[in-house]
């Protein structure tokens, strides 16, 4: 598998991906998912033309094909649409460095669950902030972050529970 920090670039049309679903998305040639080395997930900081980077996820469909899922929050700050041509710049990420946002460690001190949170996998880690990061409403980004707190002391639990 590609190591972190490899940049990798290409170009690609905004697909629309499924009805009714929030996100477009786009396929990533062949030739860089070769590079990449892997037909699993990717974790990736994807910016598109030249805009403000997101984490995401490059997903398998099959076949050795990943797509990128490009949500509404984004197409909207850039003015995107389906069937738009893009300039994908990806940069490959570790899993395991999971960059926390400030009110997340805050609440997470305040319930003494730092701790805790930092013991979970990296995929957990990185799917809980991912769910705090993709929300617009504030009210949302709490009850997000109440549920990444909840699952930090879940887990400490079953730790112990395993333990006994």
């Amino acid at each position: 598998m590609t190591k972190a920090g490899t940049k990798l670039s290409f170009q690609a049309k905004l697909e629309n991906w499924a009805e009714g679903m929030d996100y477009c998305a786009i396929a990533v040639p062949a030739k860089i998912t070769k590079t990449l080395g892997t037909t699993k997930a990717v974790l990736v900081m994807a910016s598109l033309n030249g805009g403000e980077p997101f984490q995401v996820s490059l997903f398998p469909a099959g076949g050795g094909q990943h797509y990128i899922r490009v949500r509404a929050k984004v197409r909207k700050q850039m003015d995107l649409h389906e069937g738009d041509k893009v300039k994908v710049q990806i940069v490959v990420q570790d899993r395991a460095d999971v960059d926390l946002p400030q009110d997340l460690i805050a609440a997470l001190k305040a319930e003494g669950a730092l701790k805790d949170f930092n013991a979970l996998t990296p995929g957990k880690k990185n799917y809980a902030v991912r769910k705090i990061n993709d929300v617009a409403k504030p009210e949302t980004r709490k009850k997000r972050i109440n549920e990444a707190v909840e699952l930090a002391l879940q887990e400490a639990e079953k730790k112990r529970d395993r333990a006994k």
